[in-house]
């Protein structure tokens, strides 16, 4: 079981690094990056709090 979450919870962060690198690969402007990022990051927070059984 502690296993599973291990490797769940290391996926899910590895996913929030590859979006976030993609993000910024994207020819955005500095603003709209920036607020795409901070949408990314809080999804990535709460998905890795489900996991850790916060909500």
């Amino acid at each position: 079981m502690a296993a599973s979450l291990l490797i769940s919870v290391l996926i899910t962060f590895l996913v929030i690094i590859l979006v976030l690198y993609l993000v910024q690969r994207l020819p955005l402007d500095g603003r709209t990056r920036q607020i795409v990022q901070i949408v990314v990051i809080v999804i990535g927070i709460i998905s890795l709090l489900k996991y850790l059984a916060v909500f």
